[in-house]
This record gives structure tokens, C-alpha cells and sequence, in this order.
């Protein structure tokens, strides 16, 4: 356990928010550490869904895209549809599992 405090599913209280509420409200957490968890019930004997609260108080607004990190995104996007044997950008993600685009593995015709 990581000793914070657990709350159920819709009764955490006012003022906390997960990452996700966060950055739907344009927040993030800051550095600062979670303060609770919350505890989303599931059926069929699965184990609970967990999500980490943080408080909205201490909660700053998201760093804006620079024009710098928008080309790092572009890149590491590009990075991952090429294919390292005939080095061409496809229009979809290389397969981790296979490694190579589905025309070097074989899958469909040369197009």
C-alpha cells in the first residue's frame, strides 16, 4: 500500500482531481505528488482500477507547445512509421512485434 488515503468511485471530495481531469481542465500535476487514490470498482472478481488524486490548488496550467516541441513530436511520430529495412514512411505505426512495415514482412504487395 502506499498509505494515502482510498476514496470509491464518485466520493472523493471537492478539490481533488485525477490526471486526466486535470488535463481536461488545461492542469497539471506540478511535481507535486498524488494525495490519494481513488477506487473504481470492476465485476467478475478483477481487481480494482486505482487512479492517483492531486490536488487542484496546487495544480499549474499545462507549458505551452513551442514551436521546438512540436517538432520533436513530429519527429518521434515520423521515427515510428519508418521502416528500418527499406527506410520508407508509411502511413501507419512500424508493428513493434514484427519490426519491419507489413510490405518487408510480406503481409500485403508492394503498393
Amino acid at each position: 500500500m502506499t498509505g494515502l488515503p482510498v476514496y470509491r468511485w464518485r466520493l472523493a471530495p471537492e478539490g481533488l482531481a485525477t490526471r486526466r481531469q486535470l488535463r481536461a481542465a488545461g492542469l497539471r500535476p506540478g511535481g507535486h505528488d498524488p494525495v490519494a487514490t481513488l477506487e473504481r470498482p470492476r465485476r467478475r472478481g478483477r481487481p480494482p482500477l486505482t487512479a492517483h488524486l492531486y490536488r487542484l490548488d496546487l495544480a499549474v496550467p499545462v507549458r505551452p507547445m513551442t514551436p521546438g516541441r512540436w517538432r520533436a513530436v513530429h519527429a518521434a511520430l515520423t521515427a515510428r512509421r519508418t521502416c528500418p529495412d527499406c527506410r520508407a514512411v508509411r502511413e501507419y505505426c512500424i508493428p513493434v512485434s514484427v519490426g519491419v512495415c507489413n510490405v518487408c514482412a510480406g503481409f500485403c504487395p508492394a503498393a
